[in-house]
C-alpha cells in the first residue's frame, strides 16, 4: 500500500460505550508511536452528535421566534408515558445524518485530495434498532466512504451503556461530546435493542451500501470489563484489535 495508516475508521457502538474515550486516548499518543502501534496517523473526526444537537438548538430558536419546530419535538412518549426530552419527529432524520457525514467527507477530499496521504479520518455514530440500527445506517454510507473504510465496534451490553451514560451526564454541557447523556427512558427507547449481533454475523466483514452489497472489514474492541478508564489497558487492547483490523483492511486494499 505504500503507507502504514488507515484511511477511514468508522467508530461505532452503543451510547457511552467508550468511542469518545478511544479518540481522546489516541490524541495523546505521539504521532510516530500512534502510527506504529495503531496504524492511525494525524487524524480528524466527524461525529453525527454535533449535527443532531444543532437541530435541537435550531428548533428551540425557531420556536422562540414564533415559528413551528421543523425536525424535533421536546417530549416523547414511551410505554404509554409522555416525558420531556428531545427526539426527532421522523425516523428518516437518522439516515439524513449519515448523508451529512457522507457530504462532509466528500468536501474534505474535494478540498484536499491528498488527505489520506497524511491523515486518518474517524467517522463516529451510534445506532439502535428503534431507529433502523447499524444495518440501516451502513446502507446509506456513500461509495466514496466505503472505498476507504474499516469499522471499529466498541462493545458494551445494554446495562453497561446505561451505567456509563448516567456517569458522564453533565446537565450544564448537554452539547459536549464527552459529557452529553440521554434521559434513562429515552436511551432505553432508542438504544436498548440493538441489531449488532445479527448485523455482524460474518466474523470479518459488515454488509454496507445499497442493498448491503459492499463489505467493510471490522474488528471489535471489548470494553467489558471497562478498559477505557485505564489508559495502559485501553492502549494494549486497542493495539491488538487495530492490528488485526489492519491485516484485514490492508489485505483488501492491495
Amino acid at each position: 500500500m505504500g503507507k502504514n495508516t488507515f484511511d477511514v475508521i468508522i467508530l461505532i457502538g452503543r451510547p457511552a460505550a467508550g468511542k469518545s474515550e478511544v479518540i481522546d486516548y489516541l490524541k495523546k499518543v505521539p504521532l510516530q508511536e500512534r502510527i506504529e502501534r495503531f496504524h492511525v496517523g494525524e487524524f480528524q473526526e466527524i461525529d453525527d452528535f454535533p449535527i443532531l444537537w444543532e437541530r435541537f438548538e435550531d428548533d428551540d430558536l425557531m420556536e422562540e421566534m414564533g415559528q413551528p419546530r421543523l425536525i424535533t419535538d421536546k417530549e416523547f412518549t414511551y410505554e404509554g408515558r409522555t416525558m420531556p426530552g428531545y427526539v426527532f419527529k421522523n425516523k428518516w432524520f437518522w439516515n439524513f445524518l449519515i448523508k451529512k457525514l457522507n457530504l462532509a467527507y466528500f468536501k474534505m477530499l474535494r478540498n484536499d485530495p491528498g488527505f489520506h496521504d497524511r491523515k486518518t479520518l474517524f467517522i463516529e455514530f451510534a445506532r439502535g434498532s428503534e431507529h433502523g440500527g447499524f444495518r440501516e445506517a451502513f446502507s446509506h454510507l456513500s461509495p466514496q466512504v466505503l472505498d476507504h473504510a474499516a469499522a471499529l465496534y466498541i462493545k458494551v451490553d445494554w446495562p453497561e451503556s446505561l451505567r456509563k451514560n448516567r456517569r458522564r451526564y453533565n446537565p450544564d454541557r448537554p452539547d459536549s461530546i464527552l459529557q452529553h447523556a440521554l434521559e434513562d427512558k429515552k436511551i432505553e427507547m432508542l438504544y436498548k435493542e440493538s441489531d449488532w449481533d445479527e448485523f455482524a454475523a460474518d466474523a470479518a466483514f459488515l454488509p454496507a451500501g445499497e442493498g448491503g452489497k459492499r463489505q467493510v472489514p471490522y474488528a471489535v474492541f471489548d470494553n467489558m470489563p471497562e478498559k477505557t478508564d485505564r489508559p495502559e489497558v485501553l492502549g494494549a487492547h486497542l493495539q491488538e484489535v487495530l492490528g488485526r483490523l489492519w491485516q484485514t483492511w490492508s489485505g483488501v486494499k492491495k
